[in-house]
């Protein structure tokens, strides 16, 4: 390269970095690489460079983050964890714990996260009182997407209980297309399972169960009827389910190929990415039997302590960034997910998420708010393996009573408490 064309690059390279500081690097590590969730990451790496750091993209595919979570164990014993990782819900504490987690709570207060986030999720990305990581936004899990077209062409309506839900599965089938698009792995199972379980027994219940760990809620009539109705769903779902990623799923309900699918508001990225309208194109309506509830799902990206002062300080930035309305209103825009800030304005989101805003401040006034065990909000990873073993084997086990599945699903959760 000539000598005036690095120059050059050199010069442009330093007219975006801040005076204030020298520029850092972020390594981050995450499991956004689906389509529309790849676009929100991105959207975080150009605002992280244009405040002069420098953005070491670390993505692990996997929508349910476990392959991520065993790379980032590895990474952290060996004394070298990225400055920021995608870790959520309970699984904080446990990081928190090994002393290896930064403290945000300057950035916090300068911020003013206490004022702007739910005392509900603010505590969630918290530990010993301190921040020591950034919530992004708020994914609901219990909704229920449909494809218009399918539905008129197999004269189904939209339900709103669980026996129209099976009534419209009936008619599509029928029809010949597919009712429920679903991936056959472990957290797609029990995302479907939780469902059905905060449908019947309804948020207090629901708690009881995978929060409090109750083992008469976990082996009781009503659980025993939610392994009944996940066993029900089987035979609504095609042979080829067996190991499909989720928005593989998605793009059957896209394509026109399924009905309906029983998933969260990430689903909704898939349908932003294709430019496809809400309300028009697609439907979301509450999963039936659970309108007043909110399965909440939270991402944060939590903050290693790092001893590079320049990094600490990409980190510092990264972490404000996370918090700006600007990214918050695009990230989530793009993601499908609802911000974690309550004070914008929701008018540029499209009617899911505008719904989605609504159903949660009303279920965080009334007890209607709960933690998604499938998605590491309500419980350890310990009791979600539990949970997810016993639910992915017994359906796939036509033989398998849900009277056993039930007590077979406290018995595991006690094993491992």
């Amino acid at each position: 390269m000539h000598t005036i064309s690095r120059l050059a690059l050199v010069m442009s390279f330093v007219s975006v970095l801040p005076l204030t500081a020298s520029a850092g690097e972020v390594e981050v590590l995450h499991w956004w690489t689906s389509g529309g969730e790849k676009r929100s990451a991105e959207t975080l790496q150009k605002l992280v460079e244009e405040k002069g750091h420098v953005w070491k993209d670390f993505a692990v595919a996997g929508g349910g983050g476990e392959a991520a979570m065993t790379v980032l164990k590895t990474r952290a014993v060996s004394g070298n964890p990225p400055a920021a990782a995608q870790i959520k819900g309970p699984n904080i504490q446990e990081w928190g714990q090994l002393g290896l987690l930064a403290d945000l709570t300057p950035v916090a207060q300068e911020g003013k996260w206490d004022e702007l986030l739910p005392e509900e999720l603010a505590h969630v990305v918290k530990y010993d009182g301190h921040y020591v990581a950034v919530p992004l936004n708020v994914h609901r899990v219990n909704w229920l997407w449909i494809n218009p077209e399918v539905f008129k062409k197999a004269g189904a309506a939209v339900p709103t209980t669980l026996d129209e839900l099976f009534a419209a599965a009936d008619k599509i089938k029928a029809a010949g297309f597919i009712p429920f698009a679903h991936g056959g792995q472990p957290w797609q199972d029990g995302t479907v399972f939780e469902n059905f379980v905060l449908s019947i027994l309804g948020p207090q219940e629901y708690h009881k169960a995978f929060v409090e760990l109750d083992q008469s809620a976990l082996s009781g009539p009503k659980m025993v009827e939610a392994f009944a109705t996940l066993r029900k769903l089987r035979s609504y779902i095609d042979p080829d389910a067996a190991g499909r990623d989720w928005n593989v799923a998605t793009g059957l309900l896209i394509n026109g190929k399924a009905g309906m699918q029983i998933m969260g508001d990430w689903a909704k990225s898939e349908w932003t990415a294709a430019n496809k309208i809400a309300g028009k194109d697609y439907q979301c309506v509450p999963f039936p039997g659970t309108q007043g509830s909110f399965a909440y799902n939270m991402d944060s990206l939590v903050m290693f302590k790092l001893s590079n002062e320049a990094n600490r300080q990409a980190q510092d930035d990264l972490a404000r960034t996370m918090m700006e309305p600007k990214f918050q209103e695009f990230f989530n825009q793009n993601k499908g997910s609802i911000p974690v800030r309550q004070d914008l304005s929701m008018d540029n989101f499209d009617s899911c998420a505008q719904q989605s805003m609504a159903d949660f401040k009303q279920a965080a006034s009334d007890g209607g708010l709960q933690p998604s065990l499938s998605h590491d909000m309500a419980a350890s990873s310990y009791v979600q393996g539990a949970v997810f073993d016993v639910v992915t084997n017994f359906f796939n086990s036509p033989d398998m009573s849900p009277e056993k599945a039930a007590k077979q699903l406290a018995a595991a959760v006690q094993a491992v408490q």
